[in-house]
């Protein structure tokens, strides 16, 4: 910490910054973390320039309301946020919040880091790119707008085939394997003049013909950030702002870190307050519509795009379950955003329910926490079911 008192940057962070970093690691593999590790850096990813640099998101000068409804009374529920290690809980309907929780020293000042719900977030800038006519069709082929892509496996995969996870180019997302393409991508050394991401994306090979399985694969969703600002011809933060974060109201600033070319990492890492991760859900269910009703307002991407974004494209091999565009879908019509150590949007189009969480779990994607979190959903839906 002496030698790091001494930089520019750790002079100017606050009181409270400097005691988070105090408990950082000196290695930047969030993976690799422990536990206190990640309570600390969370909530401060975007404060700290010894982990990333990020771009800013402006709020909207209209935020919008979310005036408080019927208190909803969950039974269980301490025991619930101590078992997740949840950090926030929102749960509004019909507009209106009707829980709010925080805990590990949290608030709804604060920003916690999204991990892979971005995707959702990214996934939709696509759609908005088609409305806006800078992208013709996602039957477009990936390479046609990074030509870095020409000549790799990428080369005949669609734009569709990248939302859907189905490029059939061969990726591991083992998130407790330190070797794996998930853990190591982001720190492999860029072919100069490059995207960090394409230079590492580009040799990979292939293991399917494209559009034939279901594969998880966190690199190809920076392969989409890359592709709007390329189509775009903007910053991906630039553009969310001007796409979702002013037009939807959002409240607070939000942040989104960079990979090593200054870059957004679209697949990780868009810092925000829990309320505004709350207000996508909303955005999702007024389907991409803001400021008005009707013929009124605006249409921030195409009429049909969330019931094709977040409808069942691909099988992903468990009952009642599936992936659409950056989306998991469930057969009853609801729909959610999932980040690992327990992030997460989920949304029931049928309640006008929208659950924003942030947690840190003990493990990126194992033990009993995910089901805890499908379980908590269902539970949440049957008091509504009951009146409640």
């Amino acid at each position: 910490m002496a030698a790091l008192a001494g930089l520019g940057w750790y002079a100017s962070l606050d009181a409270e910054t400097r005691g988070l970093l105090a408990a950082l690691p000196t290695n930047r593999d969030v993976l690799m973390w422990t536990i206190p590790q990640r309570d600390a850096a969370f909530r401060a990813m975007d404060r700290l320039p010894v982990l990333a640099e990020a771009r800013e998101v402006q709020p909207s000068e209209h935020p919008l309301p979310l005036p408080a409804g019927k208190p909803l009374t969950v039974p269980g529920l301490d025991a619930y946020m101590a078992s997740q290690r949840a950090a926030g809980l929102v749960i509004v309907q019909d507009g209106k919040v009707r829980l709010e929780r925080y805990s590990l020293g949290f608030t709804a000042k604060g920003r916690w880091t999204s991990f892979s719900v971005a995707k959702s977030f990214t996934s939709t800038l696509v759609g908005a790119a088609i409305k806006d006519g800078y992208i013709k069709s996602l039957d477009d082929k990936v390479s046609q707008y990074i030509h870095d892509l020409k000549g790799s496996a990428y080369d005949d995969v669609s734009i569709a085939q990248l939302l859907t996870m189905s490029s059939g180019v061969r990726w591991n997302e083992d998130y407790e394997d330190p070797r794996s393409d998930v853990a190591s991508f982001n720190n492999a050394e860029p072919e100069k003049g490059m995207d960090a991401t394409v230079s590492y994306m580009r040799k990979l090979p292939r293991a399917h013909p494209p559009g034939t399985v279901w594969h998880y694969n966190t690199g190809e969703t920076n392969l989409i950030g890359v592709l709007v600002s390329s189509a775009t011809k903007k910053p991906l933060s630039q553009y969310l702002e001007e796409k979702i974060w002013k037009p939807a109201g959002m409240e607070a600033k939000a942040t989104w870190l960079l990979g090593k070319t200054a870059h957004e990492i679209a697949g990780c890492c868009l810092q925000a307050a829990t309320r505004d991760f709350a207000r996508m859900g909303l955005f999702v269910l007024a389907n991409g519509h803001v400021g008005g009703d009707g013929a009124s307002g605006q249409q921030i991407v195409p009429p049909d795009w969330f019931a094709a974004a977040t409808r069942k494209q691909k099988d992903i091999g468990e009952p009642g379950k599936g992936y659409g565009y950056q989306w998991w879908t469930y057969d009853d019509g609801s729909v959610a955003a999932q980040g690992i150590f327990g992030q997460g949007i989920f949304i029931d189009p049928k309640r006008r329910l929208v659950i924003a969480s942030n947690a840190d779990w003990p493990r990126a994607d194992e033990g009993p926490e995910p089901a805890a979190r499908e379980a908590f959903y269902r539970k949440v839906q049957a008091l509504i079911d009951a009146g409640n």
